[in-house]
């Protein structure tokens, strides 16, 4: 979903910009680096660690792990994605993701519990704005570790990297109004509630309301 301002928005954004000094070239520089620092970090996704997950590249050996948890009609129920009702749809999936990592497209981390060294979900971007140094999560988790801390561990741990290694300055996140376990993972990692956009998407035949969560880089509020 495009978050991208109206022209008549950019306008006034970039007059803003330059009352308070900042000019033309130093703003496209601004964009500039915030892109290549895009592609450095997709053209080969760094490996980041938490408590006990391992967030690492999503591999074709991790099909049988990842079948497991996107054929469960939990798992999918409040997702965008229909269940994997075979092995080839996952295999699919990953495939799609691996492509996505060799062109430097904006990708998630595939989640390694550490005691199992299983695939347990994915995490990750899944919409990049460099023009306005903002950004989106999604999130998917195995029923299994779920009510356990997991994904709030692992969520504060992408948005300190996005904030600290990307230079963004706003990361968003959006659940369905049911999905009451995202919408507590999004309020323990730190982000706010600013409304809920109506009937914002069509899924699985219907109409839907979404909840919006964001969080700001600390320093600017």
């Amino acid at each position: 979903m495009d978050t991208a301002l109206s022209g008549g928005h950019r306008v006034l954004v970039y007059s803003k910009l330059v009352e308070t000094g900042l000019s033309k070239a130093k703003i496209t520089k601004a964009k500039q680096v915030l892109q290549m620092k895009l592609e450095s970090i997709f053209s080969d996704l760094p490996t980041l660690e938490t408590d006990r997950t391992i967030l690492r590249k999503i591999r074709l050996e991790d099909a049988q792990d990842m079948f497991a948890y996107c054929s469960d009609d939990d798992v999918a129920k409040y997702t965008t994605w229909y269940k994997h009702l075979s092995i080839e749809d996952t295999k699919s999936f990953i495939n799609h993701l691996l492509g996505r990592y060799e062109l430097a497209k904006v990708s998630p981390w595939g989640i390694q519990d550490k005691l199992t060294g299983r695939l347990i979900g994915t995490c990750g971007f899944v919409q990049w704005n460099s023009e306005h140094a903002s950004a989106e999560l999604g999130y998917a988790l195995s029923k299994t570790y779920w009510n356990q801390g997991y994904m709030t561990e692992i969520v504060k741990k992408i948005i300190d990297f996005g904030f600290t290694a990307t230079g963004l300055i706003r990361i968003e996140a959006r659940c369905l109004v049911d999905n009451i376990g995202s919408a507590m993972v999004m309020e323990k990692s730190g982000m706010r509630l600013e409304g809920v956009f109506r009937k914002v998407v069509y899924t699985k035949g219907i109409h839907q309301d979404l909840k919006v969560y964001s969080i700001i880089k600390p320093e600017l509020l």
